[in-house]
């Protein structure tokens, strides 16, 4: 196996696969938590907040599982942590002042600061951050290096909602009352695989400082995080393929769509898509762009 993929000095251009099966992989908190659908073609769709959410979830238990220093491989965005406390700490760290009184930090004392930062928490490293929240104004903001699509199922999708029951009450007034059950419900989609495209900058890269080791255990992390996410609601879902396209070089040697389109899934069964073995992936290596490495880490 080549390792160019895991150079983080040059551009990749990537396509992952992952599919569900009777769950809800990306509910629309407006629509009542609806698996969001194109309206206007009916695909299937997961965003790539959703997504960068189930990495940051499981990458850290990927970097314990490498053995790496779970010390660069701190979480930023996570549930229970005020965002502006841990921008205000890579001050305090640095024996900086915060900004009060519109004070703004040189641009050597803000460079250190943001080092700090994209030292400690991968997502920043890898997915950049809004740093000039609170009394942090002049850090800025961290363009990643790692960049997703909207992630959209091959074909179209058909939401069901399922009413469901519970057996027991929400308070003792309703069990006063004589109410015996109360009723819920719950979307799933019976069937759906779904493609994304995902885009690194080695330049951007060599500014937030990933490693081999950030973009190794980035793929480790995708081939394994849904195992790690489990719940009735998210049904079964399993990463299918990652292909990866890697540049000989920071700028790149083809363009993206030209690369990823070179992927592509066609349902191949009668009637409507019901598991994986419905679909053909294809995989065009044929010909390719001079200077452009293919590597195949699942599918």
């Amino acid at each position: 196996m080549s390792t160019r993929h895991l150079d983080p000095a040059v551009r990749h251009d990537m396509v992952f696969l992952f599919d569900v099966t009777d769950g809800n992989p990306n509910g629309d908190p407006d629509a009542g938590n609806r698996p969001r659908v194109d309206d206007e073609t009916s695909h299937g769709l997961v965003t790539d907040v959703a997504l960068k959410r189930k990495v940051r979830d499981t990458i850290g238990m990927a970097a314990q599982a490498a053995g790496l220093d779970l010390g660069r491989y701190q979480i930023f965005v996570e549930a229970g942590h005020a965002l502006n406390t841990r921008l205000e700490e890579s001050y305090t760290a640095n024996g900086l002042e915060l900004d009060t009184r519109n004070r703004i930090l040189s641009a050597a004392d803000a460079g250190r600061a943001r080092r700090w930062l994209t030292d400690r928490y991968v997502d920043i490293r890898l997915f950049g951050a809004v740093l000039s929240t609170g009394q942090t104004r002049s850090l800025g903001q961290i363009r990643g290096p790692l960049q997703f699509g909207m992630a959209r199922s091959i074909d179209p999708v058909v939401p069901v909602d399922h009413a469901i029951t519970r057996v027991t009450q929400t308070t003792q007034a309703d069990i006063d009352r004589g109410e015996r059950t109360e009723m819920g419900g719950k979307w799933t989609i019976p069937y759906a695989l779904y493609r994304v495209g995902m885009h690194y900058s080695g330049a951007r890269g060599a500014q937030t400082g990933v490693t081999s080791d950030d973009l190794r255990l980035f793929y480790t992390t995708l081939l394994n995080m849904f195992d790690h996410d489990r719940s009735a609601t998210r049904g079964i879902m399993a990463a299918r393929g990652l292909y990866i396209f890697s540049h000989s070089d920071g700028f790149g040697n083809a363009p993206a769509h030209t690369l990823v389109g070179r992927v592509t899934a066609e349902h191949t069964g009668l009637g409507v898509p019901r598991s994986f073995s419905d679909y053909k992936i294809t995989l065009d290596d044929a010909g390719m762009p001079a200077g452009v490495g293919l590597e195949r880490l699942a599918g």
